[in-house]
């Protein structure tokens, strides 16, 4: 294990089990409410982890009532949560898949500025027919189709993105001159699915590129993780399987050209924490909707932190993973345990460092100059 260890946390709702909502300790009323959010990104941030990551997805509702009807915009809830909790990075999921890059990148773009340099996106595709039909389109493509058109998506949104130059405003009161027409840029862009010609509506994000989160379970979007991907998730059910997902991973970063010590590879871990964890997910697993996925979806631990701080350890130590965004199975009480107990179980594997710039900074990047740039 080389370099520090990054920590992150997914807060969805109620959490990744889908009987969470109605388990001991969740507040129905709550989850769908601005306060939810912010409050349980805010125990995150008091453990000093380098983001929370927020997914989302266009899946239809469930026809079974007892199944969550549905989610909040994870970009507009992560606009909210940001100037409320400092500290913190705040990566929200965009499906690109039914959405104009155009769009994206001014919701990123201004997510970055109400979060002061700490966002991110994790831009995600639309995989099902049901989501499809949402918007009266064909589909499902194949995946290598949605991921090439995910790929010209990044590509676009991050040309917007400099399409301002950093001193483009020039906000000079006296002469009536906000903006130096100079120092903006049409991208010009034609590709296989998009023809933007720019430039954006929205100045440069203090980032200047906000970090790109993907996801690299698939082999179709390996391509794109290796050309565009900052940080690299990947979901596997052991830590054998999850050093052979991040070898496949620094390969496709190696083959675009790029070095792979550079992006580092979080492995998903599903949490739930306590001495009575197994009791817990018993009523969980009979709470949940008739015929509802249980999981796993990757490495789960249920038990005590002592166990999750050793898993942790191992897996760093085998090189399956250069940090981990843990899951808690139910939220809130899963956060405070990921902080509070965990935490201090992981001793000298890790310790929070002070967030004193951007989330790029936070992961070793630099703020990257402009394409444009004239000067």
């Amino acid at each position: 294990m080389s370099g520090r260890l990054h920590l992150a946390v997914e807060l969805g709702a109620a959490g990744r089990h889908p009987g969470a909502w109605r388990s001991t300790g969740a507040d129905p009323d709550r989850l769908l409410t601005a306060e939810h959010h912010v409050d349980v990104v805010r125990t995150a941030a008091r453990g000093g982890l380098d983001l929370v990551a927020l997914p989302d997805s266009l899946l239809p509702p469930s026809d079974d009532p007892a199944a969550v009807p549905g989610t909040l915009d994870a970009v507009a809830i992560a606009a909210r949560v940001a100037p409320a909790v400092p500290g913190i990075g705040v990566v929200p999921t965009a499906t690109v898949t039914h959405t104009e890059p155009f769009h994206l990148s001014k919701a990123v773009a201004t997510l970055d500025f109400v979060a002061t340099g700490r966002a991110g996106w994790q831009p995600d595709v639309s995989r099902t027919r049901a989501e499809a039909d949402l918007f009266g389109r064909t589909g499902p493509e194949e995946p290598a189709t949605l991921w090439r058109e995910a790929g010209e998506v990044i590509d676009v949104v991050a040309r917007l993105w400099d399409s301002w130059e950093d001193d483009a405003e020039i906000r000079d009161a006296p002469t009536g001159r906000f903006v130096d027409r100079d120092r903006l840029h049409h991208i010009d862009f034609a590709g296989e699915f998009f023809s933007v010609k720019g430039p954006s509506i929205t100045p440069r994000p203090p980032q200047g590129q906000p970090l790109t989160v993907l996801r690299g379970d698939e082999t179709a979007a390996l391509p794109v993780v290796g050309r565009h991907a900052d940080v690299v998730r990947v979901a596997a059910t052991s830590v054998a399987a999850a050093a052979e997902a991040r070898d496949r991973v620094r390969a496709a970063v190696a083959v675009a050209g790029r070095d792979p010590g550079t992006v580092p590879v979080l492995l998903d871990v599903e949490t739930l924490l306590g001495p009575d964890a197994a009791d817990r997910l018993r009523e969980l697993d009979a709470l949940a909707p008739a015929g509802a996925d249980l999981g796993p979806a990757t490495l789960r631990h249920v038990g005590d932190p002592a166990g999750l701080a050793a898993l942790l350890r191992d897996a760093a130590e085998e090189r399956a993973a250069d940090g981990f965004v843990l899951a808690p199975l139910a939220l809130p009480s899963g956060a405070g345990e990921i902080v509070d107990g965990l935490l201090p179980a992981l001793g000298d594997v890790w310790s929070p460092a002070p967030y004193d710039g951007s989330l790029r900074e936070r992961f070793g990047l630099s703020r990257p100059a402009n394409r444009y740039a004239t000067r």
